[in-house]
Parts: structure tokens; C-alpha cells; sequence
């Protein structure tokens, strides 16, 4: 059923509604093409904490934005809908994370996990509730791909999109990933959190359908990484920052730059957006904000080379979004655009 069947008294350019849904749409989620998909936590970040209060604010920021996509004319009659977030999760969260903070305090002071039992239970029962989140995500993600629906995940930290980027996994047998990112993201365990957001990647690399990591606008990483990122082979690329940065200096555009990018992703493609992939003058409460990154008008064009090169994004994550307007303002937009492209892309609109 078209997915504008039932509303033709809805009028995009009227006030921004308050209903309740993302940008005020008038979708729901049996109606909508595109389901987001809110994952409220942030258990095992390192610094700034507070981005499992992002997908509230995008949400609350959204009924600002306005629906016209001059690349896509009414881009907004895909239909997309936003779960409301879980509250059973963001109750977990809020009640680890106190426990989380202090374990990582010690660690970073020094402490030996192995001499105190304490801050072993509590890795222990971070590691525990970590893997289930991964599992409620890769469950519900299964569920909407079932019905024949894309899935954008809404974070949280970076370490959420873990369960969707599985199941994506069963129903594709080979795909890419973009990620927009300041950090590669590939250690292993950091401080002892199997699943912390700084180890998403390489956890994902352990799932054979992904064939391809194109990582873009890294400026933060250790040797470690970059030892596992090099082991990788052809199976992963890297644009770092300054290199892009350096590329443009000596003359080379960023249409250009882009073209090198995207001809490295296979046809279908699967976009891992870290905010703090930006400039940090648009991010500037995000988890771990680095001077450098994308601008936003960089990004977004970078996205539409990839639709415009005949590849399918199949999936996408916006993580590590800050709990303040300014960056929920930023990432909401990010959002809408990448399930305009998605479903451009998928030929829905």
C-alpha cells in the first residue's frame, strides 16, 4: 500500500505538528517505508557521556525541520517513522552507567581489575547487559526487515548498530559499510568492555557479510588500530582527515575526492554516520568531539555521490549524537537526509 494512501489532508508545508513522530510526519509504523530504530545508550563511553539522551532530542528537535529535499521531490512521502525509545533500556543504562564510570575511573587511574573483585563484577555485568542490547537491537531490526522495511539506527554511543548490522548480515550475503567517523573505532576490548564504541568495528569485522569498511574523516586513533586496520588487507580503506585535507590544498576537489571514496564500496552499502565525523562546530557535544572533519555540506554531498553512482544503501546508524538542541538539530538533519537517499536509492520514491 502506498504509504500516502491514508493521508492526502496532510499539508508539508504547513506548521511543524507535534504528534509525536519525527519531523511531525504523519506516519505510522505499519505505514511508514523507513523505521527508526532509538537505542538509549551509552554505558561504556569514555568521556563526554549523555548521547543516550540523543534520540530524544532528535526526536523533540525535529518538528522544526522542513520537508522539502530539493534533490528529492517529496522525499517526504517515503514514510518514516520513529519508535518511541525504550524505557526498560534507558532504565538499564541510567543504572549501569554510574557503575560504569566508576569502573572506568579506576582503570584509567591505574587500578588492576584482576586484584579487585568489585570492579571484575561490574565488568562482568557491563560486558552481560552490553550483549543483550546488542541482541534486543539485532531482534527488533530482524523484525522490521522481515516486513520488508529499511531500519535506521538511532544512537547512543557507537557501539549500538552492532545487532542490525547482523542481521543485515542474514539477509545480504555481501555488503560495504561507509562510516563517517573521527575514530576508527577497531580496538579490541578497550578497557575491558567487549562491546564498548570504541571497539564497534572490530567486532563488525568479525561478520562475514561485510566485505568492505571505507572508513572517511579519521583523525583520532592509536597504533593498535591502525595495526588491525592494516591486517585487514583490501578489506579495509581509510581517507584520513588530514589527507582529504591535504588533497584539497594541492588542488584536488571534493567531487573528486568522493569519486576515489565511493568507488571503493561494492553495490550495496551500509552508512555508519558517528557525528563527531563532523566539524566539531557542529558536534560540539558529542562523546568524544577532535578538531577537524566534514563539513556538512561535504557529508550530504558524499552521500549523494554514493546514490548516484547506482549504489543501494541497504541500512544506516547516526550515533553519538550530544543532549542539546544544536546537535540534535544537526543530526536530525543528517537523519532525514540519509532515508531520503536510502530509499532514492532502493528506488521507494
Amino acid at each position: 500500500m502506498n504509504s500516502t494512501a491514508q493521508i492526502p489532508e496532510f499539508n508539508p508545508s504547513g506548521v511543524g505538528l507535534k504528534n509525536g513522530n519525527f519531523i511531525g510526519l504523519p506516519f505510522s509504523e505499519k505505514t511508514a517505508r523507513i523505521i527508526l530504530l532509538p537505542v538509549p545508550w551509552d554505558v561504556t563511553v569514555s568521556y563526554g557521556e549523555g548521547t543516550a539522551f540523543g534520540p530524544q532530542a532528535i526526536l523533540e528537535t525535529s518538528v522544526q525541520l522542513d520537508l522539502f529535499d530539493p534533490d528529492i521531490p517529496e522525499a517526504w512521502k517515503l514514510g518514516i517513522f520513529m519508535r518511541p525509545v525504550d524505557p526498560e533500556m534507558l532504565a538499564t543504562r541510567n543504572q549501569l552507567r554510574d557503575k560504569a564510570s566508576g569502573y572506568i575511573n579506576f582503570v584509567e587511574e591505574g587500578g588492576e581489575v584482576s586484584d579487585n573483585a568489585l570492579m571484575r563484577k561490574t565488568l562482568d555485568e557491563v560486558n552481560e547487559q552490553c550483549e543483550k542490547m546488542n541482541n534486543w537491537v539485532y531482534q527488533q531490526s530482524k523484525k522490521i526487515l522481515d516486513v520488508g522495511k529499511l531500519v535506521g539506527i538511532v544512537g547512543g554511543d557507537h557501539s549500538v548498530p552492532l545487532g542490525l548490522l547482523k542481521a543485515l548480515g542474514e539477509k545480504h550475503r555481501d555488503y560495504g559499510i561507509l562510516q563517517v567517523d573521527a575514530h576508527l573505532d577497531l580496538r579490541h576490548s578497550y578497557e575491558g568492555f567487549t562491546f564498548s564504541h570504541a571497539s564497534i568495528f572490530y567486532n563488525v569485522l568479525k561478520e562475514r557479510a561485510v566485505s568492505k569498511l571505507v572508513q572517511v574523516g579519521i583523525r583520532d586513533y592509536c597504533e593498535e588500530e591502525m595495526e588491525k586496520a592494516d591486517a585487514e588487507g583490501n578489506r579495509v580503506t581509510v581517507f584520513f582527515d588530514q589527507q582529504l585535507k591535504e588533497n584539497r590544498f594541492g588542488g584536488m576537489n571534493w567531487n573528486a575526492q568522493c569519486e576515489k571514496i565511493v568507488e571503493q564500496l561494492p553495490e550495496r552499502v551500509y552508512v555508519s554516520f558517528d557525528i563527531d565525523g563532523l566539524d566539531a562546530k557542529l558536534c560540539p557535544n558529542t562523546g568524544t568531539p577532535v578538531p577537524g572533519g566534514l563539513d556538512f555540506s561535504e557529508a550530504v554531498f558524499l552521500l549523494k555521490k554514493v546514490v548516484e553512482s547506482g549504489r543501494e544503501i541497504i541500512g544506516f546508524d547516526v550515533c553519538e549524537t550530544g543532549n542539546s538542541e544544536w546537535d540534535a538539530n544537526v543530526a536530525a538533519r543528517i537523519i532525514y537526509k540519509l532515508c531520503n537517499l536510502s530509499g532514492k536509492s532502493q528506488r521507494l520514491i
